[in-house]
């Protein structure tokens, strides 16, 4: 049976969308911020040679260039000021957050409440820093390399990797004013633009060589057939619960005693998208490197030997390449929960509230419990995690499909969609709320 609030959300119409005043600002100020994610990233870099560039792009093609190139909008391929996008800031992110469970001082920081939280993300921001500067002195190195620089030199790096913090920082500065003032996760949001905005590219592809009979129909409908059931199949998954009865003890009411009941909902894929993009940073740094340092190996027969052979073990749809990435999904799957679900936090929560689980008993058998319990649902979302990621990645690589837009980022899309969705419907209902409360109160006047 639905509850009041899931009843009032499926009654929720376009009419309130339109009174809703703050929820519209949000989302222009939303669709603004990312339109000018958009223009940034079409500016290029300074002292770019774009015919060099072209020729750089059409050398290096591939599955790990493009798997930036689509998290980033295109803006790797056009070296713009924010080729390296949001992924220092979202590895730096992720670094504080597996160093606060491994460190008692982060601990302990983590738990002074709003001033800990502000300490924390101060220093993501430092890393975000460090991480830009590394990552952009290799890439101005690379378009040397590559022969991508008018006039190559310690000021062009200087100038690119200046260049390039700036654009980081500023996608990060973007990202925390979307959360803030606008609708659903800024960070992901950028994202998730960047991934869309090559959809339509890779659609129109998709169809026009079916069009022109390079891809057969059969093929072809079969490809929509699968993205429709994959999508499906993510909102299902990530939807999917595992609710654990959770009991207060008894009080006095009006009609009597009274045992209040409410429930603990533990998601089946509760780390997110995160052990997916984790796990393929991971894989994608050696092969981003041999790929780029290619251009350096010309001469040295045993140095380009090394760099050949790392890559055909570790291209896309390779067996090496999906076992270490299957694994690195199930790995990064059970540690960011382990991470971000605390069995014995939430056990010692619960007993000082005064909450059990019937049956259990308060405290360390509580936290068995979580943790058996949590334990066996992650085995579900790794697993489901790893379907949806290399499944498709398989089909691209042994039939030759030309369709780009894999698991990984299908599951972004619908997650952050998913979200957005959710925190609409969440200012909605408030709105909603507080109409009703208004009534209630303009009624009571009368009445007096």
């Amino acid at each position: 049976m639905a509850s009041a609030a899931e009843q009032m959300a499926n009654s929720i119409s376009l009419a309130k969308f339109a009174q809703a005043t703050d929820l519209r600002k949000r989302l222009w100020f939303t669709i603004g911020a990312l339109i000018v994610f958009r223009f940034i990233s079409y500016v290029p870099l300074p002292g770019i040679d774009p015919v060099g560039l072209a020729a750089l792009a059409e050398r290096t093609s591939g599955g790990v260039l493009d798997l930036f190139n689509n998290f980033s909008g295109g803006a790797l391929k056009r070296a713009s000021l924010i080729t390296l996008g949001i992924m220092p800031y979202i590895t730096a992110s992720i670094v504080v957050q597996l160093s606060t469970s491994l460190s008692p001082t982060l601990n302990a920081i983590k738990k002074e409440g709003e001033s800990g939280r502000k300490r924390l993300n101060q220093y993501t921001r430092y890393g975000t820093v460090a991480l830009t500067l590394l990552q952009g002195w290799f890439v101005a190195v690379s378009l040397e390399a590559g022969g991508a620089v008018v006039e190559p030199g310690l000021m062009f790096r200087i100038t690119a990797v200046i260049s390039l913090l700036g654009g980081t920082m500023f996608l990060m500065w973007l990202g925390e004013q979307i959360t803030s003032r606008g609708i659903g996760n800024g960070v992901s949001l950028i994202i998730m633009s960047g991934i869309v905005a090559n959809l339509p590219t890779t659609l129109y592809n998709l169809f026009q060589q079916g069009r022109t009979g390079e891809m057969d129909g059969f093929k072809l409908t079969g490809i929509i057939v699968a993205v429709v059931i994959l999508v499906l199949f993510i909102c299902f998954m990530e939807r999917a619960q595992r609710r654990i009865l959770i009991q207060y003890p008894k009080r006095q009411t009006r009609t009597g005693m009274q045992a209040d009941r409410s429930h603990l909902p533990l998601k089946l894929n509760t780390a997110g998208v995160i052990p997916p993009i984790f796990a393929s940073s991971l894989l994608l740094l050696p092969l981003t490197v041999t790929q780029f340092a290619g251009n350096l190996a010309k001469g040295n027969n045993w140095w380009s030997d090394a760099i050949i052979t790392v890559n055909q073990y570790l291209q896309h749809g390779s067996l090496v390449y999906m076992l270490l990435y299957g694994a690195g999904i199930v790995f990064f799957s059970f540690f960011y929960t382990a991470v971000v679900f605390n069995p014995e936090e939430t056990a010692d929560n619960l007993k000082r509230h005064g909450g059990f689980i019937p049956g259990i008993r308060p405290g360390k058998n509580t936290e068995i419990y979580f943790d058996y319990v949590l334990t066996r649902i992650t085995v579900i979302g790794a697993a489901y995690l790893a379907v949806i990621c290399l499944v498709p990645e398989y089909l691209v690589s042994a039939l030759s499909i030309p369709f780009y837009l894999g698991g990984t980022s299908l599951l972004i899309v619908v997650n952050v969609t998913m979200d957005t969705v959710t925190q609409i419907q969440s200012h909605l209902l408030a709105h909603q709320y507080g109409d009703l409360i208004k009534k209630a109160k303009l009624k009571g006047g009368r009445l007096r």
